[in-house]
């Protein structure tokens, strides 16, 4: 297979800049190659979870259940879209029978008080995330581990612990594949934990092409 998000390849000395892709390094010391987006004064690296291969998608859910597996969570949350293509793979590799899907539609049995308006830093335009009446037993008095795919501007990640608010759930943390860059400290409460897989630095344009900004990718936070 080829194109991003497909394989993991060997790291490889970093050249003076990056043109177009980028190799981030993965814990087990291989890295998966990510295309750059040019944002104008910087560039991120993306990643679309629910493009990945099957080995690519397994082996993230797995570094990112190691890292979420010391806060004791009893339910996993997967926020929609993309974060639910890991979420059940997380639920699972913590031994759970299942997980909690929000959703973007509204089913006619729906609650209004059971919503948020939701944006991201990739779907810009407002829209509702909503929480299923149904599912609220599985919620209640249980430790709730949070999970998405990328942790950007927070923005989306914080409409999720507001959906989770609206039933009075509180998470113990936020579990992600990819942390890109540190835009998301300002907004992001620092009462619950963020682990990831992996992060990503910003990157500064140069005429050898982008260049890092190592001090913006928290690895602290990723899987050893």
């Amino acid at each position: 297979m080829t194109g991003p998000w497909q394989n993991f390849i060997p790291a490889a000395p970093a050249p003076l800049g990056y043109h177009g892709f980028y190799p981030a390094p993965m814990p087990d010391g291989s890295c998966l190659e990510l295309p750059l987006r040019d944002r104008g004064t910087h560039a991120v690296a993306g990643l679309i979870v629910n493009q990945a291969s099957f080995t690519v998608l397994r082996a993230l859910a797995a570094w990112m259940t190691a890292t979420a597996r010391k806060h004791g969570a009893e339910v996993v949350v997967g926020l929609p879209t993309l974060g639910q293509s890991l979420a059940p793979l997380v639920a699972e590799g913590l031994g759970h029978t299942n997980w909690v899907a929000p959703g973007w539609s509204r089913k006619t049995w729906y609650d209004e008080a059971l919503s948020v308006s939701a944006t991201s830093s990739t779907s810009p335009d407002p829209r509702a995330m909503w929480l299923d009446p149904n599912l609220l037993p599985r919620l209640a008095g249980r430790r709730v581990l949070l999970v998405d795919d990328v942790l950007a501007s927070g923005v989306s990640a914080a409409a999720g612990v507001a959906l989770l608010a609206t039933v009075g759930v509180r998470p113990v943390a936020l579990s992600v594949a990819m942390i890109q860059g540190d835009r998301w400290r300002p907004l992001w409460a620092e009462d619950i934990p963020v682990s990831a897989a992996f992060a990503t630095p910003l990157f500064d344009p140069h005429p050898a092409g982008w260049l890092p900004r190592p001090e913006t990718a928290p690895h602290a936070l990723c899987r050893p």
